[in-house]
């Protein structure tokens, strides 16, 4: 068939609380892979609906040529949905079983297609992932969310699609699969857009698409491309800005200088009209004709105020809003030299794999290590065990000075009490106003700190807990971390490396980001596998 492509013809879409998401977006998609990024909220999701065509814009169109795989970021695995449903094949298979019941509708062949082989291909297809001890039958609810993604990215292989739409698709895939998912999608001939915060994954791409308040712009290349580029286009905002500012700042001297030598005209011209005994109508004459000339002097001013201001505001409207994501760093503790944790032969749980059962350790005041290893394996384990949330078998678990804890969940927020309750009971020292501002500089605005924290997105929820730990009035000397960087996008992702890398403790952080672990200045790497727990120096593990 011919090539395929979605076209968006100006779209636009507003929200049922009469917020526009965004407005007027015009783009072509065609077989160049492209990865689509933006803030949260920005609308990526929806617009990847409409694309889709699971959702119809409020305006404009979206033209499609193909058949289009939407695989969405929130992998469903609600009671009663099975492997196949993870894998978009329910209705072929449903269709199958009624053919071989004597079925002999239309509509059942049509749900066939060319898929008579559906379930060997898909048995074959979990085999080749090394997940082919799952049952196509076997309920979603028992697999992690790591597996119900990668049988998710098997139906989309499947679909057969022209274009192929992934949503967030490296989402709770650790290093292995999120490598192999690079690798097919570098092999696929026909349509791609991925959205993705995953810089691993947007290296991959060809094309990067950013969707912003500014609309949707296309950067000719992949994401360091992108993020020179993006670099770029902010310095050169920002400096458009502050000229701006200057330039309104001369011209309201300049005003202020011709108002004043206005009014010293006449307020010579009155002393020199009564000092000539003019006429009492002669000088009401005259007061008229300087009123005049000062009113007319005021709309001048009001009308060059207003554009100055103008001016002003279009310049900001092109600065992006991650500039202004701003954290604080926490103070160093002063603990660099002292050991903040002692591990001794420590027995973990008995569901840990058998070569990780065991594990010694000992943690400096600022060493800064990344947990990696593959899923299920034990990561999130270990740091429970030394965060005193679950118990250890044997073994000594010895931790010096305040430890702070973010799993996965971030069970450490309170959800029914919103983030300045919350950080205002771990930090006395700091006033209402000031916490606001940390909160607002960390891109939360008054409404979201002031709702349950249950009610805000992932990454809002994050930066929550971060703020909650970092700024609380005893910071801690050991900072435990699990996955901290999932759900966060490009901005708030930069924003908690820096956070981090100013951190003065010491950190033990488990990510499958090789990006992020690369950017937070990490001394070494606790690296879990099937020969146990092996510690290396950062330095040494990359060569």
């Amino acid at each position: 068939m011919a090539t395929p492509y979605i076209s968006l013809e100006d779209v636009s879409f507003v929200l049922p609380n009469g917020e526009i998401l965004f407005s007027h977006v015009n783009e072509h998609f065609g077989q160049c892979p492209t990865g689509l990024v933006g803030r949260n909220g920005s609308g990526k999701s929806v617009l990847a609906r409409i694309l889709a065509g699971q959702l119809h814009p409020t305006q404009g169109r979206c033209v499609r040529s193909g058949a289009v795989h939407y695989l969405a970021q929130q992998v469903s695995a609600q009671d009663g949905t099975t492997v196949t449903d993870l894998a978009g094949l329910r209705g072929v298979f449903d269709a199958l079983q009624r053919i071989e019941n004597g079925s002999c509708a239309q509509a059942d062949f049509d749900l066939v297609d060319s898929h008579w082989d559906a379930p060997a291909q898909l048995a074959n297809a979990l085999a080749q992932e090394g997940l082919g001890h799952l049952d196509a039958h076997a309920p979603a609810s028992a697999l992690s969310g790591g597996e119900s993604m990668r049988v998710a990215l098997v139906g989309a292989v499947l679909s057969n699609a022209d274009f192929l739409i992934l949503d967030e698709p490296s989402n709770h895939l650790d290093q292995p699969s999120r490598l192999r998912l690079i690798e097919w999608l570098q092999q696929w001939r026909k349509g791609l857009l991925v959205i993705s915060h995953d810089r691993q994954l947007l290296a991959a791409m060809a094309r990067i698409v950013e969707l912003s308040s500014l609309g949707l712009r296309s950067y000719g290349g992949n994401y360091a491309f992108y993020a020179n580029a993006k670099a770029q286009e902010q310095q050169h905002a920002l400096n458009d800005l502050e000229r701006a500012r200057l330039e309104r700042k001369r011209e309201e001297q300049a005003l202020r200088d011709q108002r004043e030598r206005q009014e010293k005209r006449q307020a010579r011209a009155a002393r020199s009209g009564k000092e000539a005994n003019q006429a009492k109508s002669l000088l009401d004459h005259q007061k008229e004709r300087s009123d005049q000339s000062m009113g007319k002097l005021q709309r001048q001013q009001t009308q060059t105020r207003t554009e100055l201001a103008q001016r002003v505001r279009h310049a900001a409207a092109q600065v992006a809003e991650d500039v202004h994501i701003h954290l604080h760093a926490p103070m160093s503790n002063g603990v660099a030299q002292r050991q903040v944790l002692a591990l001794d032969y420590l027995e973990l749980p008995p569901f840990v794999p058998p070569p990780l059962q065991h594990i010694s350790l000992q943690v400096n005041g600022q060493q800064r290590i990344g947990l990696i290893g593959p899923n299920g394996i034990g990561k999130s384990t270990l740091l429970k065990v030394i965060a005193g949330r679950i118990d250890a078998l044997s073994g000594l678990c010895k931790v010096t000075g305040r430890v702070a804890y973010l799993d996965q969940r971030l069970d450490c927020l309170d959800a029914k009490r919103s983030t300045i309750e919350v950080l205002q009971d771990v930090n006395r020292r700091l006033s209402e106003n000031e916490l606001r501002m940390r909160l607002a500089q960390l891109g939360m605005d008054a409404q979201k700190i002031a709702v349950p924290t249950d009610s805000l997105s992932g990454g809002e929820r994050l930066k929550a807990a971060l703020a909650c730990v970092i700024y609380a009035d005893e910071p801690p000397q050991l900072l435990l971390l699990d996955e901290p960087s999932n759900h966060l996008d490009l901005p708030s992702l930069a924003a908690l490396e820096a956070l981090l890398t100013g951190y003065g403790g010491a950190l033990i952080v488990t990510s499958h980001d090789q990006e992020f672990l690369k950017r937070l200045r990490l001394t070494d790497l606790l690296h879990a596998g099937s020969n146990g727990w092996n510690l290396k120096s950062f330095e040494d593990s990359l060569q």
